[in-house]
């Protein structure tokens, strides 16, 4: 008898591992999924438009996913505090899934918009739930090896993505870039379904939880945000700023964010808990990982056409410059345990951000027009410092709320990135434009001067005029970077005040 105790501990265990590992999987999977669709889309644009027609409003295909991830991520979070993690994750990749099915049926251009925005319905829930579940099932000290596991699936997502696109749509049809997420998601809700287990919780609160659930708070937080991001992602691009639609939007937007207010406040369980700004820990990191996402776009948006328009590089070359930042962020992810354990979670990512932003103003201090292997080279650096940023931030702010509050955390943390990111393709697209317009005496904008570039008809003072142009833009991101330091320095306290692993987590479950 004395031995069989220890025997069924060792059984229970290699179960337990073999469960997490699992879950594990399916965890990367779904982030794949989510990860590869916006640059595997992209590569098959031309063969989609000359099937569907559509050319007039084919930026959609993004922007819709874009806006559906984006202003349900604080929705999912709530749900997912209130149901569990489980439920969230199975009906988001199940959405997703249906939306990839649909949209490799579209018939035209604005049923495949259509059924893209269910796809980002089910992405949102995706995004925000992996990484809540990857902080749920990881102690404090080993979470680094899952953050970095999901940074590595971006990672090579950004690189392995257009070549699958362009391979698909060259060799077979376009409608396979949706098929191929089916059996891939089938996977993964096979491996959830079967392997998740979450604690169980009492059925008098689950039942008392599912009663108090802002589904009016939801809704306003679905308008309001697809409004506003309307307004910013197409301004200036589908009509002009100072215009009639841009004033409506905006205008219909703030009134709407006034109206989310008032229902927040009353809300028993508000979807948008005033304690996400009330705490400093996670304002500030709020705050500084939206001012991630803005700086993000100068890299992501602008370098290609500067690696092709000033550097001479073809598509291809051009990507690559870009891409390597996607080898060294999680490499520098993966090693930011080894910093903050001696000097906390603030001041690593503090030494992060600055050296992202030392890295963003050397950029226009290139030489013109230069060679690739000198931005290339600062992508290397800027992906090694924001992965020393990132990554601290997302595992010490989770660290610092209990199981029942960590999906809305982790989820106001990706919406103000996602936002940063919305906002900054907006201002930054009307800084490179207004250089432009500057320098070549008021004619022309990035998108015509780009297809100019690749037409071989434009002038040396073009180039010039684009090289000054990306400089700009790299001086905002600048800029951002500058912000995200200072409101970690200033708001953020030294040390984050982490709870123990086991605090806030519903009772376990009866023999498991």
């Amino acid at each position: 008898m004395g031995g069989t105790k220890p025997a069924i501990r060792q059984s229970t265990e290699r179960t337990a591992r073999h469960r997490r590992g699992a879950v594990v999987a399916a965890l990367m999977l779904s982030m794949a999924l989510a990860a590869l669709d916006s640059t595997v889309v992209s590569t098959a644009v031309p063969q989609i438009v000359g099937d569907l027609g559509g050319f007039s409003v084919f930026s959609w295909l993004f922007s819709g996913y874009l806006l559906a991830v984006t202003v349900t991520l604080p929705v999912y979070g709530k749900l997912s505090d209130t149901f569990g993690r489980k439920p969230v994750l199975v009906v988001g990749a199940s959405l997703f899934l249906l939306g990839s099915l649909l949209c490799a049926l579209a018939w035209n251009m604005g049923a495949l918009i259509a059924f893209r925005i269910v796809q980002g319905l089910g992405g949102g829930a995706l995004q925000g739930t992996v990484q809540t579940l990857a902080a749920d099932l990881y102690p404090l000290a080993e979470r680094p090896r899952i953050q970095s596991k999901l940074s590595t699936v971006w990672a090579v997502s950004a690189v392995a993505g257009p070549g699958i696109g362009g391979v698909l749509a060259a060799y077979a049809d376009w409608r396979w870039i949706f098929l191929v997420n089916l059996p891939i998601g089938a996977a993964a809700l096979w491996l959830i379904v079967r392997h998740l287990h979450e604690p169980h919780r009492e059925s008098a609160g689950k039942a008392a939880a599912r009663a108090r659930v802002d589904w009016a708070g939801a809704l306003a937080v679905f308008a309001c945000g697809g409004v506003l991001l309307t307004a910013l992602v197409q301004g200036g691009v589908a009509w002009a700023w100072l215009s009639v639609p841009s004033f409506a939007l905006f205008g219909a937007g703030l009134a709407l964010a006034g109206l989310v207010v008032v229902i927040e406040r009353r809300a028993a369980e508000p979807i948008i808990p005033g304690w996400v700004w009330r705490r400093r820990t996670i304002a500030a990191v709020n705050l500084a990982l939206g001012a991630l996402g803005l700086l993000m776009v100068a890299p992501s948006v602008f370098l290609p056409t500067y690696a092709q328009a000033v550097l001479g590089l073809g598509p291809v070359t051009a990507g690559f410059v870009l891409s390597v930042w996607t080898l060294s962020w999680p490499l520098s992810a993966a090693l930011s345990q080894h910093v903050y354990r001696r000097i906390g979670f603030r001041d690593t990512a503090l030494l992060g951000i600055g050296a992202a932003a030392l890295v963003l103003v050397a950029f226009p201090l290139l030489p013109y027009p230069g060679e690739a292997w000198q931005p290339t080279l600062l992508m290397l650096l800027l992906g090694a410092a924001l992965g020393l940023f990132q990554l601290p931030l997302i595992v010490g702010v989770q660290s610092t709320v209990g199981w029942s509050e960590r999906g809305t955390t982790t989820a106001s943390v990706l919406f103000c990135r996602q936002t940063g990111q919305t906002i900054g393709a907006s201002v930054f697209g009307a800084v490179a434009n207004g250089v432009l317009a500057a320098r070549l005496g008021g004619a022309g904008d990035l998108d015509s001067v780009t297809r100019a570039l690749d037409a071989g008809t434009a002038p040396e003072s073009v180039r010039h005029a684009v090289a000054s142009a990306v400089h700009a833009v790299y001086l905002g991101a600048a800029c951002a970077a500058a912000l995200a330091f200072l409101v970690l320095l200033c708001v953020a306290p030294r040390r984050f005040p982490v709870l123990d692993d086991h605090e806030g987590l519903p009772s376990p479950k009866a023999g498991g």
